[in-house]
């Protein structure tokens, strides 16, 4: 017995030995690639010495002799810090992710194959002028000599994630910058989704076609005219199909219509501002991840220092501020994708219907390598109106007749998109007329440009705006056939016809996403916008106050005060509050009356730390299940989070709104306040089930934790307890520091988009201004820096944004000189 337990402790041992072996061998090979901030290297492609001074954040501070060279600087940090980021995307837009991430990814890589969008930012590179194009190539050559040195020297592959994922990497290339962009275009475009998504309901609710307008309502504003429902316009199709959901990748780049961009960005005028200057303030919202998608970065140009938030990748300071200007950007909303039926000649499939007859499509084919699988060859189509899609996404099948494809239009298809000029453009304007000169050359995505010089503020949309037909059979709202001239789009609209504020007489412009303009179709801007509850919230805040600081400002970015919880409650609770009959302890009817009255007590602040926020969030999303379930059938799958203009309507009774409180397939007629309490009575169980019955120890934290997850690493066992971020995090889907929930069960409260930069600019005390992103700046989950500036950003902390050389210098944490190779 003795010796079997010896030979058993002995095979323990080794078997600890072992493990602590590789451990110890992964660590090295990983800790291999992370960069060393203090040196001085000899480099190909500068004319003279480039100096990158990393402030107490990390923030590289880039100082060079030419504007090249510190493009070239920025090139070298980007891959410094975040060279997994940059491959992954370019390998996203290029359609190249099987390759190395087999099977799961084949959908991303043909969906970006049939968009073209890699050959139209290679095409696109002869529309940017000269200073943008060499910005491009110095940058380009600045992520190549990082990797040049990588290999030279045995750097870890240049980050951790190349020993689980091994692949050679090209040398970045000036196009890779430029269809980064139309990546981002994508990422933040929902029109095509939400398209389809007006048109399955119309087709649900075929015989009751005034409710399209309850659940999927307009902004408020001015009426349109009534649209024609779907069913009309493509009879026979089935009102409840299914659609096959997204794939299950978090590569995966379109969002559904509710992810696709937000953000807040407002400004001030010297007469409402305490010290006589302007204020702005910016925090553009994107999906959360490991680490996030901005970096922080200071480029000193010749026309001065430029500081803010990048993306790696690209070249430009996308949100930021000189000495001179400051600027932000916001989600537009512009209707800029259209969805065409196109009509398949039955004769010859490869024809489609035009006004002018049938037509070829223009074919042509592309190989999808994928690990450990035969290649895929797919077959790629456009027509006149844009690339053909396959009917398995989006749920363009459930809304296809026989005989028909569909193919989309959308203003990033343009092989002469000078979006990257705009951009660069940007950080060169030292006055508001000057930027907006730079902002004419954008085209996709679409922003509006907040934006402020030491006297002076404006918004202007950007983005090139579709020129419709007055007669467009659906107003671009929903599909329609691609064959009919009065549907096809007719070029796009001149930048003066882009509605802009300039030097607004109540000295505060802003924007959070909300209806900025009311005008009639053609000239709209959308139908659709991204915002009705936020700006309530906003203009409140602004209005209560005569004069503003940069730390009002800061203290609107960080507000939790749901004007929705406000509206809606007093509504939803009207026959509920403080009625019924006292209940014995441990019955629903006496959870309720507690869930009532901490909730009648409640500011509607979203606090992580409360207890009624989880209450009202989940009843919400409970009384819109009830409301639409049995109107929408498998649809109400759909709405995966409640539309308060909706709930609103429904309990105001708007154009006979309460309709959709009586269970339909039930006998009884029910009214909205016994919908009200079933709701309450379901939210509460759910509540027990995941959270227990004590509703005062509730904390709203504890559902809306942020998801900072790896893209890659995030699902590798045990790696991904050291490679994801979580935090508790206040805030929820309508509040000014927005954290917009999941929407999905298990976890429907994930905090899982938001702010994932912040920044404040003062331009009395510009070097007092201060900016944040939500996880730090290094790629490398052994920094220090990978999540340090995460944990300031969960606590609405901020770190200084001074362009003033020496405060950089005095607590760096290194310095690099790049030299030009052989001086």
């Amino acid at each position: 017995m003795g010796t079997v337990f010896r030979w058993l402790l002995r095979i323990a041992t080794a078997l600890v030995a072992l493990v602590a072996l590789a451990a110890v061998v992964v660590y090295y090979l990983a800790s291999r690639s992370l960069p060393d901030y203090d040196k001085s290297l000899p480099v190909a492609g500068i004319s003279a010495p480039v100096e990158i001074v990393r402030d107490t954040a990390n923030v590289p501070h880039i100082f060079g002799q030419a504007d090249a060279d510190v493009f070239f600087g920025l090139g070298y940090a980007h891959a410094q810090d975040r060279l997994w980021q940059m491959v992954v995307l370019r390998r996203t837009v290029q359609g190249r992710l099987s390759e190395k991430f087999g099977a799961r990814t084949l959908e991303v890589d043909t969906l970006l194959r049939r968009l073209d969008l890699y050959r139209l930012a290679q095409a696109s590179l002869e529309a940017q002028d000269a200073r943008t194009r060499a910005a491009l190539e110095a940058y380009a050559a600045g992520v190549n000599a990082r990797l040049a040195e990588i290999n030279r020297d045995s750097l870890g592959r240049g980050a951790p994630e190349f020993f689980l994922f091994d692949a050679p990497i090209a040398p970045w290339q000036p196009a890779d910058s430029v269809a980064l962009v139309k990546l981002m275009a994508l990422q933040l475009s929902g029109h095509l989704g939400q398209e389809v998504l007006r048109a399955r309901v119309s087709l649900a609710l075929e015989d009751r076609p005034g409710e399209v307008e309850d659940i999927l309502p307009e902004a408020p504003g001015q009426g349109i005219a009534a649209l024609p429902d779907y069913a009309s316009l493509v009879p026979g199709l089935p009102r409840y199909a299914e659609a096959a959901p997204a794939p299950d990748h978090p590569f995966w780049p379109v969002p559904k219509p509710r992810f696709s961009g937000a953000s807040n960005a407002w400004a001030a005028a010297p007469k409402r501002s305490a010290a006589g200057s302007t204020l702005l303030a910016a925090d553009p919202h994107l999906g959360f991840s490991a680490p996030a998608i901005w970096y922080l970065a200071r480029l000193e140009l010749s026309a001065g220092g430029v500081i803010g938030g990048t993306i790696p990748g690209i070249p430009a300071v996308l949100v930021g501020r000189s000495a001179e200007l400051g600027w932000g950007i916001t989600s537009s909303n512009l209707d800029d994708q259209d969805v065409f039926l196109e009509e398949l000649n039955p004769e010859n499939p490869e024809q489609y219907r035009t006004p002018d007859g049938w037509k070829a499509f223009e074919t042509r084919r592309s190989i999808v390598e994928i690990k450990d699988q035969a290649p895929v060859t797919v077959t790629l189509r456009w027509t006149d109106n844009g690339p053909v899609l396959p009917p398995g996404r989006f749920g363009l099948g459930t809304i296809t007749p026989p005989g028909h494809v569909a193919a989309l239009s959308w203003t990033a298809l343009s092989d002469q998109d000078t979006t990257m000029r705009a951009a660069i453009g940007m950080m060169y304007a030292d006055s508001i007329d000057a930027a907006l000169e730079a902002g004419a050359w954008f085209v996709a995505p679409s922003q509006n440009l907040i934006v402020a010089d030491g006297e002076r503020i404006a918004l202007k949309l950007l983005g090139a705006m579709p020129r419709r037909d007055a007669a467009h059979q659906t107003q671009g709202r929903m599909p329609s056939f691609g064959y009919l001239p009065e549907n096809r789009w007719q070029g796009t609209l001149p930048f003066e016809s882009n509605p802009g504020f300039i030097d607004p007489q109540g000295g505060i412009v802003g924007n959070t996403n909300n209806k900025i303009v009311d005008r009639p179709f053609p000239l709209h801007v959308s139908y659709w916008w991204g915002d009705t509850q936020r700006v309530q919230r906003w203009q409140r805040l602004m209005q209560s106050r005569e004069i503003h600081t940069r730390d009002s400002f800061v203290e609107a970015q960080l507000d939790t005060v749901s004007y929705t919880a406000r509206a809606l409650l007093p509504l939803v609770g009207a026959d509920l509050w403080f009625t019924g009959e006292a209940a014995p302890a441990g019955t629903p009817e006496r959870q309720r009356q507690r869930a009532l009255a901490l909730l009648a007590e409640w500011n509607g602040e979203m606090n992580e730390h409360l207890p009624e926020p989880l209450i009202y969030a989940a009843w919400m999303r409970a009384l819109q299940e009830r409301l639409i379930r049995d109107d929408l059938g498998p649809l109400a799958d759909e709405f995966t989070h409640p539309e308060p203009l909706f709930i609103e309507r429904v309990f105001r009774d708007v154009d006979g709104a309460s309709a959709w409180c009586d269970i339909r397939q039930s006998s009884a007629v029910e009214t909205c306040t016994d919908i009200a309490r079933l709701a309450l009575d379901d939210a509460l169980v759910w509540i027990g089930e995941r959270y227990g019955s004590q509703l005062e120890s509730l904390r709203w934290g504890d559902a809306h934790q942020a998801t900072h997850d790896h893209q890659t690493l995030g699902e590798v066992p045990v790696l991904r307890y050291f490679v994801n971020i979580r935090q508790s995090t206040s805030g929820g889907d309508n509040t000014l520091m927005r954290g917009l929930t999941g929407g999905e069960d298990p976890d429907p409260f994930l905090n899982v988009h938001g702010a994932g930069f912040r920044g404040v600019f003062d331009f009395a005390d510009p070097d007092s201004s201060v900016f944040v992103i939500s996880t730090g700046q290094s790629g490398h989950f052994l920094s220090r820096h990978y999540d340090d500036l995460g944990q300031l950003w969960r606590r609405g902390e901020y770190v200084n944004m001074s362009l003033d050389p020496e405060l950089a210098r005095a607590g760096a944490v290194g310095v690099t000189v790049l030299r030009p190779d052989g001086s």
